[in-house]
């Protein structure tokens, strides 16, 4: 039954993004604010089918208070549900960090381009830690939070990897709080999974981290350890890779070292 429920979950999900894209160019002439109620109410939609059909459901907890000002967040990265998710607990404009390839994908890839994300190669290094500097900047200047996955790609239940350095080198730049959000919707529907199992995926939004008199690795170690932390909490029952969050950030800290040194 719950096979039937996913397979039509993802119809409807499909079908849905027609008359989304229609819609984003018929308010292309309008502001940045204007037009992101379009995707707010398209991912809304998702979550509503998700509760309706395949019967699962969030809930947040708020763990400090959300500033009023822009914000960079960073999200731990294990299904596209928390890409529905973002949409739906921050009801401000946003702007997206994400894989260039994705602009590539028939109609949904087309609505994204004009939502104009900060699309990266991920394998370009340097240059595309550049450039989520510099057009991270100008989008926090106008106003807009970033949405970032600083694990890069979507990870399996227990696991972890280094943090990329773009959204910490952002957040000392500018000053901007950095918010760290923990979630298990990988328990729920995973990273390569078709089913989505009934239940409620449990959010944390962190206390804001000041950046001021951080340094980019401190403030990735702050915001990991915090995550790795809450995850061990919510979902005690997986198979953690180690099984305390200090031990998972201080292996991901060696292995980088390691990299490094072979790298050099």
């Amino acid at each position: 039954m719950q096979l039937l429920r996913s397979a039509l979950f993802n119809t409807l999900m499909a079908l849905s993004v027609i008359p989304w894209v229609i819609a984003l160019l018929c308010l292309m002439p309008f502001g940045q604010r204007v037009r992101f109620l379009i995707p707010q109410s398209w991912a809304r939609l998702q979550l509503f089918l998700l509760r309706h059909i395949c019967r699962l459901d969030y809930q947040v907890e708020y763990q400090g208070e959300v500033p009023d000002g822009p914000c960079i967040t960073l999200w731990k990265h294990e299904s596209a549900w928390e890409t529905l998710c973002q949409l739906d607990i921050f009801r401000r404009p946003q702007s997206w960090v994400l894989k260039r390839e994705l602009l590539f994908i028939p109609m949904f890839g087309w609505g994204l381009a004009l939502l104009n994300p900060i699309a990266i190669n991920r394998g370009g290094g340097r240059r595309a830690v550049e450039q989520v500097v510099s057009q991270g900047k100008q989008k926090l200047a106008d106003g807009s939070w970033l949405m970032i996955f600083p694990e890069g790609h979507r990870m399996a239940p227990g696991k972890t990897r280094r943090y990329g350095r773009s959204a910490a080198i952002l957040a000392r730049d500018t000053g901007v709080p950095v918010i760290p959000i923990c979630h298990n919707a990988g328990d729920f529907w995973g990273r390569v999974e078709f089913i989505k199992r009934p239940g409620t995926i449990k959010v944390i939004v962190g206390e804001p981290i000041d950046p001021s008199g951080l340094t980019p690795a401190e403030i990735n170690e702050k915001a990991q350890l915090w995550i790795e932390s809450r995850l061990r909490e919510i979902s005690p029952q997986r198979d953690y890779e180690y099984p305390k969050a200090e031990e998972a950030v201080r292996a991901v800290r060696q292995r980088n070292a390691r990299q490094a040194s072979n790298d050099a």
